[in-house]
């Protein structure tokens, strides 16, 4: 009787899963045409974005090996295009080699392709740091105090690798001016610091003791 009972029960639920696909099937296709076409998407934009970070490499790599005194011009367009583009391992790259090179010498549109870097490209945390330290010491020298501790503040406010760098900049910039109360005050700080960079620690050191003691 209960094998009976169990046949029935599995013969009732089959024929409401039929009828309910049958009722349903216009629905149910829509949906799976649908779950095809975000996956075809998906492996498409895949293949995209591969094909577009080749292309910058091969793009950066090329340029990088021809370039020479003859084609500084071409080099630097090249480049210049690349930090455009925005892409997180070969737009710095090209930043650093126009630098590196004196490619460009205006400060402003130094500063205008890392403020590409720093507010547009998606970065992990330390190499935006990094390029912000860097942007900070190019303009050190021309920069006033709160002109330097604004840009400089984002690795000041956090626990990055950078910040002993950032602090002793700072250091160094009130140092420089003969402002040694307010430099003294950055030293320390790089004293009291848990990451401090070894070398950065050790010159810090010496600059307390030598130039700082009271």
């Amino acid at each position: 009787m209960d094998e009976d009972f169990t046949i029935i029960n599995s013969n009732t639920r089959k024929e409401k899963i039929k009828n309910f696909l049958i009722t349903n099937k216009k629905i149910i296709s829509y949906f799976l045409i649908f779950i095809l076409i975000l996956i075809f998407i998906f492996f498409g934009y895949q293949s995209y974005n591969k094909s577009k970070i080749k292309n910058i490499s091969d793009e950066y790599n090329s340029a990088i090996m021809e370039y020479s005194q003859n084609n500084k011009g071409k080099t630097t367009d090249i480049l210049v295009n690349i930090v455009n583009k925005k892409n997180p391992t070969y737009s710095p790259l090209s930043l650093y080699f126009i630098i590196d090179n004196k490619l460009i010498e205006n400060k402003n549109d130094i500063n205008g392709l890392f403020d590409i870097l720093i507010d547009k490209t998606s970065l992990d945390d330390e190499i935006r740091y990094l390029i912000i330290y860097k942007k900070s010491l190019l303009n050190a020298d021309s920069s006033s105090e709160n002109e330097l501790l604004k840009m400089l503040d984002p690795i000041i406010k956090s626990n990055s690798i950078w910040k002993s760098h950032a602090l002793y900049l700072m250091a160094e910039f009130f140092y420089d001016k003969k402002q040694n109360q307010k430099a003294k005050e950055f030293f320390e700080k790089i004293i009291v610091l848990e990451n401090s960079n070894i070398d950065i620690l050790r010159e810090t050191q010496v600059r307390l003791n030598r130039d700082l003691s009271d």
